[in-house]
């Protein structure tokens, strides 16, 4: 297992050394001295078809071991370790995500190069950008601001991206003067901490943290609505509209996942990091009270879903709870598997169980869980009783930033965990007859 996944890292790091060194057109001394780059704030650019997307970040440290990149989105931050590859280019890894920045380092000190993917047979999915230091400001350079026609700050119901009658997505803003920070929900979770400007009738906002860049811009209509469009990295444009409304909200996300009709329990088999099978039916998970998150390494929301989930795993295991992380990933390829969400593991100090679910697609998904009435979104977590019966099904995950909505999902989740730890455990006669009906 090692090897093959040292063969992934080893792949990875030849074609970016390779990529980071083809504006030079020559082969870097891995011995000669290196570039160091300047410390402190920086404005990147990045240019997604004709639209520039703008993001700020931290650079410190001078010297490999300790360098470090850190994305600045409002007062969210993402830490990133920096690793120099010559003495004139340098890689920066998005964590568990499975991409990264490569760039060289310019004569003037300044930095140009592509955010890549690092999928094995995907990384033809590239994104240029530039980035300059000193420049703390995102859009609009101190002392060009233009006086804004609205203050946005509030609630919204943004819609135009399916054709449901409900709030395809629901924006919080924050106005102070020119400046605009937010989150857009929707049901698979939130877009992260948003920032940006209001610049007369003209709205703008960005976000990159990791995984693919994002941008909302519009304008401010006579009426008092928004008119605009998202552009997510790689992915096609999209349009909306919005409407103010303080009350404004999306579906449950206790209704959007269920079981069929008549089934109770949940049931699968999957390969563990070892390769080893894993089933909901196995000893480990008798009488206990289990947790099933269907997540991915790529997906941001999986992502601050697992920052929640680990820490609160390992302060209440002794409990009587087990927890399981299904990966769908990027490639249906268990050492890829291995790879990808051992990083995850590793990087959020995870002790309960993950599992290889195969490739993200969601009809798969669906396939493979073929209890479920419907799979909708990354991450999607199950909540199992004792008696191995299926009793909440949350689907998406709002993070910290949305406030109230983080909130409530705090609150209920330990409510929910509370009173399912406290019902007794059935006793051995219990699983032995589930097993004689199953097996009759």
């Amino acid at each position: 297992m090692r090897t093959k996944v040292s063969k992934i890292g080893v792949l990875a790091l030849a074609v970016i050394v390779s990529s980071a060194s083809f504006a030079a057109g020559r082969t870097e001394d891995p011995n000669a001295a290196k570039k160091f780059i300047k410390e402190g704030i920086w404005r990147g650019v990045f240019k997604v078809s004709e639209t520039e997307v703008p993001f700020n970040f931290e650079l410190k440290g001078k010297d490999v071991e300790h360098a470090t990149f850190t994305l600045l989105n409002g007062t969210r931050r993402d830490d990133f370790h920096v690793e120099y590859l010559g003495k004139d280019s340098l890689f920066i890894k998005m964590n568990t995500y499975d991409a990264a920045l490569v760039a060289k380092i310019d004569n003037d000190g300044q930095i140009s190069g592509e955010y890549r993917s690092l999928v094995p047979g995907l990384r033809g999915n590239a994104l240029p950008f530039t980035a300059e230091q000193g420049k703390s400001y995102r859009f609009v350079e101190p002392g060009k601001d233009v006086a804004p026609a609205a203050d946005l700050s509030g609630k919204w119901e943004f819609k135009g991206f399916s054709k449901e009658a409900v709030p395809n997505k629901i924006a919080i803003l924050k106005q102070t003067g020119n400046k605009l920070t937010g989150v857009i929900l929707q049901v698979t979770g939130d877009s992260r901490e948003l920032e940006g400007t209001v610049q007369g009738n003209q709205f703008v906002l960005s976000g990159f943290s990791g995984p693919s860049p994002k941008i909302y811009k519009g304008t401010i209509n006579e009426d008092g609505t928004l008119s605009g469009e998202i552009s997510q990295g790689i992915y096609d444009n999209l349009k909306f509209t919005g409407v103010k409304d303080g009350k404004a909200e999306l579906p449950d996300p206790y209704t959007l996942t269920a079981l069929k009709a008549g089934v109770k329990k949940l049931a699968f088999t999957f390969p563990d990091l070892t390769g080893k099978p894993v089933s909901l039916t196995d000893e480990k998970y008798k009488g206990k009270v289990v947790i099933v998150e269907l997540v991915g390494t790529w997906c941001p929301n999986c992502t601050d879903q697992t920052i929640f989930l680990s820490p609160w795993f390992n302060k209440n295991k002794t409990r009587g709870v087990e927890a399981i992380a299904i990966g769908f990933e990027q490639k249906d390829d268990l050492e890829y598997g291995k790879y990808t969400l051992g990083k995850l593991r590793d990087k959020y100090n995870i002790k309960y169980d993950i599992l290889f679910g195969g490739l993200a697609d969601k009809r798969l998904v669906a396939d493979k869980l073929p209890a479920l009435n419907k799979f909708v979104a990354y991450p999607t977590t199950i909540i199992i009783d004792r008696k191995g019966e299926v009793r909440e099904i949350y689907t998406g995950y709002t993070g910290t930033v949305t406030g109230k909505y983080y909130a409530e999902y705090e609150k209920k989740f330990n409510k929910v965990l509370d009173e399912l730890l406290a019902e007794p455990v059935p006793p051995a006669s219990y699983f032995s007859a589930q097993i004689a009906t199953q097996n009759p």
